[in-house]
């Protein structure tokens, strides 16, 4: 039997979950950078504080890699956490994103041999060091340089002793070197430390993005490809994540949206179709009622971002449904041209959405329920209590921003389980761990899903 103990431990946990799988500590439309920040850190003090097992096995979820880089932090500065979890975290993250771990651990005087291990373990793993060493040069000096590390041969003289050597045998190292004073050595290298060489040399920007262009990343691709379209920069738009995919759409103008329809279009319906797999169409009807309002907006520093996981929802949920029906709050019918405009009627539109009697209502949303206040959290208790006590309908709330004020994800209404979205790819398991929220599964239930996750992580590195 769950004591209350237990049903605080597992609302504690949910509560820091979706903080840290919707939290950056930027900016929001409703909270400042330092506020965002200050509540994140006091989640994390306090549930590594009080359950730090759970703390550790949190690793294993879909939380964004900035509370990663936190949570592993925190654990090597107290020797804790499972080394093989902690293994499969990092390898997971973005290179650079672990390189600013590791500086960070060398600021703080994190140097215990459980740490070293894992940071040559990390390095050791990385497929080609000698990239790293030439797009990532300081930070990998720190790591080895911390770790106590050896780099035997040219590497090792490439990092310290750049000037030693005339020449060096791999071909990125010395095209690095080359392009100190060689133009065409530029092209050979990573397009980040290319572009500085450029510069350097005065090479123009247009010659430089069409020579430079087989060597560009998907991403770069991305960012390159509506400034640079001319100069024969393509992006493979189908291969992109949909909360990646979303932003760009909607960065461009309605216009170019309008013109390009049909690319963007199926670029959505491919990207959806993969991250759907084996799920796609076993939904059954589906309705979702998704935020289009102003504060969709998000920040300067997070630009509709909040919009573009509305939008990236929707594919993904028109591809796992059978039949389905997504309901803006604009009353818009074009995902494709959404803008953040207008109030918050989420009352009105889940009413709507109830009345299409569908078997998943998915509400996509910030949870500022505003044109009137609190109608939505009304028409969920009613609706929860009168008139559909046995739960026919799976209602879920994923919201894609943190309020930093109630160091949650806002709610709706006591009897909807709300769980943070940051990728759209994570919605169906984001919906699977819902059901800790809705009370229909304790403490010992969560305790272990964690445990299996965890294992999994760990047995499928």
């Amino acid at each position: 039997m769950e004591t209350f103990a237990d049903l605080i431990e597992c609302e504690d946990v949910l509560l820091f979950v979706n903080a840290a799988i919707t939290s950056t500590g930027q900016r929001e439309f409703h909270g400042t950078q330092a506020e965002q920040r200050l509540s994140l850190r006091f989640l994390h003090s306090y549930i590594d504080g009080n359950y730090p097992e759970i703390y550790a096995a949190t690793l294993a979820l879909e939380i964004n890699d900035h509370n990663a880089a936190m949570i592993i932090r925190n654990l090597l500065v107290r020797h804790a956490g499972d080394g093989a979890l902690i293994a499969w975290r990092l390898s997971r993250m973005a290179p650079q994103r672990v390189y600013r771990l590791f500086q960070d651990l060398r600021r703080l005087g994190v140097n215990n041999r459980r740490t070293r291990a894992i940071i040559a373990g990390w390095l050791s793993g990385r497929s080609d060091l000698a990239f790293d060493a030439v797009k990532y040069r300081t930070a990998l000096k720190d790591a080895v340089r911390h770790a106590h590390l050896r780099l035997e041969g040219e590497l090792g003289d490439f990092l310290f002793a750049p000037r030693g050597r005339t020449r060096f045998d791999h071909p990125l190292l010395d095209a690095w070197r080359r392009a100190h004073y060689e133009k065409a050595a530029v092209y050979e290298l990573p397009y980040t430390v290319a572009e500085g060489f450029a510069a350097r040399h005065g090479i123009r920007r247009e010659v430089f993005l069409e020579r430079i262009a087989p060597r560009l990343t998907r991403l770069e691709r991305m960012r390159l490809a509506e400034s640079a379209r001319d100069q024969g920069v393509e992006a493979d738009l189908a291969a992109m994540p949909l909360v990646r995919l979303a932003s760009y759409a909607l960065s461009l103008p309605f216009r170019t949206r309008a013109r390009r329809r049909a690319e963007l279009t199926a670029a959505f319906r491919a990207s959806a179709a993969r991250a759907a797999g084996t799920r796609a169409g076993t939904w059954g009807r589906v309705t979702a009622v998704l935020d289009d309002s102003f504060s969709a907006f998000g920040s300067v520093t997070k630009r509709r971002r909040p919009l573009a996981v509305a939008v990236a929802c929707h594919h993904l949920l028109e591809a796992l449904a059978g039949d389905y029906r997504g309901l803006w709050l604009s009353g818009g019918d074009d995902p494709l041209m959404a803008q953040p405009t207008g109030p918050t009627p989420l009352g009105q539109r889940i009413i709507d959405g109830l009345e299409t009697a569908p078997e998943r209502l998915v509400i996509v949303s910030d949870g500022w329920d505003n044109a009137p206040p609190g109608l939505a959290g009304e028409v969920l208790r009613v609706w929860r209590t009168r008139l559909d006590p046995d739960r026919k309908v799976s209602i879920v709330h994923v919201n894609p921003v943190y309020d930093a004020g109630g160091f949650e994800v806002r709610r709706l209404a006591p009897g909807v389980p709300t769980t943070g979205i940051r990728d759209a790819e994570d919605l169906p398991v984001l919906v699977e761990l819902a059901q800790f929220a809705e009370g229909r599964t304790g403490l010992a239930e969560l305790r272990g899903y964690l445990a299996e996750r965890a294992a999994e992580r760990v047995a499928g590195r």
